[in-house]
């Protein structure tokens, strides 16, 4: 005999415990459960920004905010307008968790601690009486004519809603190919760069503001991206590597992590720009050391780096800069190109690209257009987006839109 319950909610993770939380407030005598596979709840959530919760991102306008999602853009922008970053705020700040905007609209607590999202979350649920049980992978799920049957490693329940929240998990898409539910092979997001041939190692834990290019093929659009590019001692990470890895996504997979990165170091100057100044050094500045330039917002040790690669001692005066030299020096600062021959996962916050085909789900309901009375939520579908707090943002919004119309169809 199976256990029954109104809604059963397969991942316990953001999604989950943010539509168990509003149903449960919507329908306050229906009945919860949320199986988690496990030791603990809200792993991710706890990991997350450094420990400290990228909760979400200051982008209000939805137009705006869907620019930040390689797959997924056109299907949140009618579930953005319906709830959105605004209303996740003011969702955490009902309840006592005031957040702070930080650089780029990354929202955090203000007590700079991701325990403060999780503590909330748990007490939440518990209060509303959702059943929460870990440890509880799930084995099958089934449908008959009025249930869905689910069975995890210790016994069965069944539901006449489901709700699958499960995140980033090759078993549930398995589960759910074999139901008929159309799966897009999942593929790694948000990674960094390896580079096992790496002149610039010694150089670990410098930062500069650049331009990335990466070109695919003669018929393909080059990945582009701007921003921080953080050096680390097997290649490059940062907010600029991620942004590409993202929208890369598919493309680099199919490149087995194996292309060139072209890395524009000065992208506020052109060559032009870059050259001109360089010869007014070298004739109003003739007797400095080229190793001291204050004109240039690059770390002191990436500036000597950058002198060595061009044939140039950081003693050199700028007046016995030799045209070979300026030439190799603005190549270097302005088309840099390394070989990526791999990857690595950035930190403990996997994200990958695949998942439920968007086709399939309503995103007026976030219900699955095959099978009634099953519904979706977060990473399990085709969806995933930069760092920023973006990935957050969706697990919120389509958790809440599954909610709301299970709790107006209880």
């Amino acid at each position: 005999m199976s256990t029954r319950y109104d809604l059963i909610i397969i991942g316990g993770g953001a999604a989950g415990f943010y539509a168990g939380i509003h149903y449960a407030t919507a329908r306050p005598h229906a009945s919860v459960l949320i199986l988690e596979q496990g030791t603990s709840f809200l792993s991710k959530v706890k990991v997350s920004g450094g420990g400290r919760c990228n909760v979400t991102n200051y982008t209000i306008d939805p137009i705006d905010l869907v620019k930040n999602y390689p797959r997924g853009h056109k299907e949140l922008l009618g579930p953005f307008y319906q709830y959105g970053p605004l209303d996740t705020i003011a969702f955490f700040e009902s309840h006592g968790i005031e957040l702070k905007v930080e650089d780029n609209g990354r929202m955090f607590p203000v007590s700079n601690s991701s325990s403060s999202i999780v503590n909330l979350l748990e007490t939440l649920a518990q209060e509303l009486q959702v059943e929460l049980k870990t440890s509880s992978g799930v084995k099958s799920i089934s449908n008959s004519s009025s249930s869905w049957i689910v069975s995890t490693n210790h016994q069965e329940y069944s539901a006449a809603k489901l709700l699958i929240a499960s995140g980033s998990s090759k078993f549930i898409w398995n589960q759910l190919a074999s139901l008929g539910i159309p799966i897009i092979a999942p593929v790694p997001s948000l990674f960094t760069f390896k580079v096992s041939q790496h002149p610039m190692g010694h150089l670990s834990g410098l930062s500069a503001q650049v331009e990335l290019r990466i070109d695919i093929a003669h018929n393909s659009k080059p990945i582009n991206s701007s921003g921080p590019l953080l050096i680390t001692h097997q290649g490059f990470s940062g907010p600029a590597v991620l942004e590409c890895s993202a929208w890369g996504a598919l493309a680099l997979h199919q490149l087995n992590y194996q292309f060139d990165l072209k890395i524009d170091w000065l992208p506020n100057y052109s060559k032009e720009e870059l050259n001109n100044t360089f010869k007014e050094l070298r004739i109003n500045s003739g007797t400095k050391s080229m190793g001291t330039i204050d004109f240039i917002d690059l770390p002191k040790r990436l500036w000597e780096y950058f002198l060595q690669s061009a044939g140039i001692e950081k003693q050199q005066q700028w007046a016995q800069l030799s045209k070979v030299q300026l030439s190799n020096l603005i190549a270097s600062l302005k088309e840099s190109s390394l070989a990526v021959d791999g990857k690595s996962t950035f930190k403990e916050e996997f994200v990958s690209a695949g998942g439920v085909d968007l086709k399939s789900v309503n995103f007026k309901t976030m219900e699955s257009r095959i099978h009634p009375g099953l519904y979706f939520a977060g990473e399990v579908l085709n969806i995933d987006a930069i760092t920023g707090g973006y990935n957050f943002q969706n697990a919120w919004t389509t958790a809440y839109i599954a909610s709301s119309a299970l709790a107006e169809n209880y």
